[in-house]
């Protein structure tokens, strides 16, 4: 099995499409078709089905996926490791992180890597934290900033950056802010919130919150981005249960406590792969949290 074969794989996989593929690849189509054949005929099994507008993964297919990215991953560490030992850090750093992650400015931890390491080409996807998650475990990114969920010691593994308790932000005129209380999931029964998609990391906190007092609560107006949430809450659509740091972005929301219990708690971590398969590029990285 050669490492060009796998290369063509996964990019037909991403594009699915062959022609974009070839065009991306910069090899020509005929070539990819008789790549991914020629893998095919190795594997004794079919990894797409092949339409006139689209091609998809057969289940052998996404069996594959996995370990060619993991592989391809692998291939990329070992090139960039004996760069690193030549003094020279080089090649690509992919990055993950969900928005506002608190404990570290990635923005500017990313220009100070750039100005440290000028040959790694950057790379910066923003996600939430299972998807985050797999994607390091995959090989697809170097290393992420999200929410603590459980990690897989086999394929990933996490470092602490900072935990901070979740806040109620209600509009002022909602019957919440005159309470001026520390609030329990019990006393949120009933409302209507605004929150994030199920899999970023503000709404897995609340969510195991209220699992865990028994609480049932319904999301009625879904976003995917902080401002969005902060607007719908501006205009007394609903209220957010946040991260405390969410709340200096609208001082004119009121901010209310929750009453502290492990659940309610929002932690933030760097999600890396196991230390043997820890880019130098990634490696540099956290060296850069560490002051």
């Amino acid at each position: 099995m050669e490492l060009r074969h796998l290369q063509h794989f996964v990019a037909v996989a991403e594009d699915q499409h062959f022609t974009r593929a070839a065009e991306r690849l910069m090899v020509s189509q005929s070539g990819l078709s008789a790549s991914i054949r020629a893998l095919e005929r190795e594997l004794r099994a079919p990894l797409f089905v092949r339409t006139t507008r689209r091609v998809t993964l057969t289940e052998a297919g996404r069996a594959l996926l996995a370990e060619a990215e993991r592989i391809l991953a692998q291939v990329r560490s070992a090139h960039e490791a004996v760069a690193a030992v030549q003094g020279v850090l080089r090649g690509t750093l992919a990055v993950g992180t969900e928005q506002c992650i608190a404990g570290v400015n990635v923005a500017r931890l990313l220009a100070a890597f750039r100005r440290r390491h000028p040959d790694v080409e950057i790379r910066l996807r923003q996600a939430g934290s299972g998807a985050l998650a797999e994607e390091v475990a995959a090989g697809r990114l170097d290393l992420a900033f999200a929410y603590r969920i459980p990690a897989d010691g086999d394929q990933l593994r996490t470092v602490p950056l900072t935990g901070e308790p979740m806040t109620v932000l209600c509009h002022p005129s909602h019957r919440l802010a005159a309470t001026g209380a520390v609030l329990t999931p019990e006393d949120l029964a009933g409302e209507v919130f605004v929150d994030f998609h199920p899999d970023w990391g503000p709404r897995r906190a609340t969510d195991a919150a209220f699992d865990a007092a028994g609480i049932r609560r319904t999301v009625a107006l879904e976003v995917n981005d902080v401002h969005s949430l902060l607007d719908l809450v501006d205009e007394n659509l609903g209220i957010a249960v946040v991260p405390r740091h969410f709340r200096h972005k609208r001082p004119s929301l009121t901010a209310l406590p929750i009453k502290e219990s492990p659940e309610a708690d929002y932690e933030t971590v760097v999600l890396l792969p196991p230390d043997r398969a820890t880019s130098p590029a990634a490696r540099a990285l956290v060296d850069l949290l560490t002051p």
